[in-house]
């Protein structure tokens, strides 16, 4: 028993600390104006109005869309499991708080990692398993984007996998649905776990699992998103494979390989291989790697390079599964060669893959820890922008440029910035600073000189940051 507390002890501990490497980073990209509207407060907005009791509006997707202020977040992404963050906004009503949550989420998966890991390879292993896991490439580029419901999904997949080890179905059921209300396509999750439990030959269980998640995929789709005012094709990225799911189907068994790889084939190429080498490749043995499958297939598919580069976040979708597919590729592997139960084989696979794991991080985020550049952030920006900001008052609506609408989320109505304004009393911009969605930097200044002469007047500015004022 004590040995069992002393391990619990360690395991917590790693689960603390990378939770703190998570917010730190986090933390710091906020406070050096590096986090932006998009996504983080489109989230501070959904969350903050579930704390208030009030339905999760988000003004900043409605007035980017055209769909007026009070459009719900539900019918951008069907993501009602932002509710349960509410809470933490009780305690502490900030932005902040939702990168210090989301790195509770990741980290949090860690200890249902070490245990899932400590039944196949044994406790040594297991520790090694999980610092790869919490070094991961797809979680430093999730924590190196503010936040976004992928922070959900880690935990969940780990709780899943390891309970469906038990056969505790409760657990596993619990952490089924929990995916299905992170985002309307994780429904295609939850059938690739189906999929996975067809070949355990649980034939029971997986019909429900399959069913549960087509039945969720086409229902958010077509009735909920649709009846919360939101348009199922908004998101739509198969526009080169046809014009809806049928002759995107068509279009894929037709020429499956020009789907695939018909555009970004290197950059695919690369995620995919990233993907599965922390693995050793040993994830490609094992069937549980059939549950990433259809959410990477949703992605390489898409004509909207993010999902599919390796730069992006998309990737911690999966990253638990096909660490987990690796430990038990391992274990297939070893019984296949009569070396079933050989600890130090084991051991050395665990600590090749948290070596692989190291070796990836000077290549993504995690590596801007141990550069002194990263913790000044553009000083530039930050003289100009504090000052501005200080101009807006608080209550107001208030259009700002992506990296300064974080900032004035906690007191003001933010809106993004674009080529097209909304009409907000107060706005934010940048003139010498290229901003998202404008197409480039004479697009920016062009739209603050177009805005002066329809009545705003110019009440700050300072190194090409501009505060207008319309009364």
């Amino acid at each position: 028993m004590r040995l069992v507390r002393k391990h619990h002890t360690w395991v917590s501990l790693l689960a603390l600390l990378s939770c703190c490497l998570y917010a730190f980073l986090g933390l710091v990209r906020l406070a050096t104006y590096r986090a932006t509207t998009f996504d983080l407060v489109i989230f501070d907005q959904t969350v903050r109005a579930y704390a208030d009791f009030s339905a999760p509006h988000t003004a900043a997707v409605g007035a980017f869309r055209d769909r007026g202020l009070e459009y719900l977040q539900l019918a951008d992404h069907f993501s009602p499991i932002w509710a349960l963050l509410a809470p933490f906004y009780w305690v502490h009503d900030s932005p902040a708080t939702l990168i210090v949550a989301q790195a509770l989420l990741l980290a949090a998966a860690v200890p249902f990692i070490w245990v899932f890991t400590r039944r196949q390879l044994g406790r040594a292993a297991a520790y090694c398993v999980s610092v790869a896991y919490a070094l991961s490439w797809p979680i430093a580029q999730m924590v190196n984007f503010d936040v976004h419901e992928v922070m959900f999904v880690p935990v969940l997949s780990a709780i899943a996998i390891e309970r469906y080890q038990v056969r505790s179905y409760l657990g596993f059921y619990a952490a089924i649905f929990g995916l299905l209300l992170v985002k309307e396509d994780m429904g295609l999750i939850v059938v690739g776990f189906g999929l996975y439990l067809l070949t355990r030959r649980d034939w029971f269980h997986a019909c429900n699992t399959i069913g549960l998640g087509l039945l969720h995929f086409g229902l958010v789709r077509a009735v909920l998103i649709p009846a919360a005012g939101g348009d199922p094709t908004d998101y739509w990225a198969y526009g080169h494979l046809g014009e809806g799911v049928s002759q995107m189907v068509a279009a894929v068994f037709s020429d499956p390989f020009s789907a695939l790889f018909g555009n970004g084939a290197e950059a695919k190429v690369d995620t995919m291989v990233l993907l599965v080498w922390p693995t050793l490749l040993l994830c490609l043995l094992s069937p549980l790697t059939l549950a990433a499958l259809p959410n990477l297939f949703e992605r390489l598919l898409s004509d909207r390079e993010p999902w599919w580069q390796a730069d992006f976040h998309y990737n911690a979708f999966i990253v638990v599964i096909l660490l987990c597919a690796g430990v038990d590729g391992l274990v297939r592997l070893l019984r296949w060669v009569k070396r079933p139960g050989d600890r130090s084989l084991q051991l050395l696979w665990a600590g090749a893959v948290a070596v692989v794991a190291l070796t990836l991080v000077p290549r993504f985020a995690f590596d801007q820890l141990v550069s002194p550049d990263f913790y000044k952030g553009d000083e530039g920006r930050a003289a100009a922008l504090e000052p501005a900001l200080e101009q807006v008052p608080d209550g107001v609506v208030v259009e700002a440029v992506n990296y300064a609408g974080p900032a004035l989320t906690d007191r003001t109505t933010v809106l993004l910035w674009r080529p097209e304004p909304s009409g907000a009393p107060w706005i934010v911009a940048d003139t010498v600073r290229w901003d998202f969605p404008f197409g480039s930097l004479e697009d920016q200044a062009g739209t603050v000189t177009r805005l002066e002469s329809e009545g705003y007047r110019r009440v700050f500015e300072k190194d090409g940051v501009v505060v207008l004022h319309r009364p």
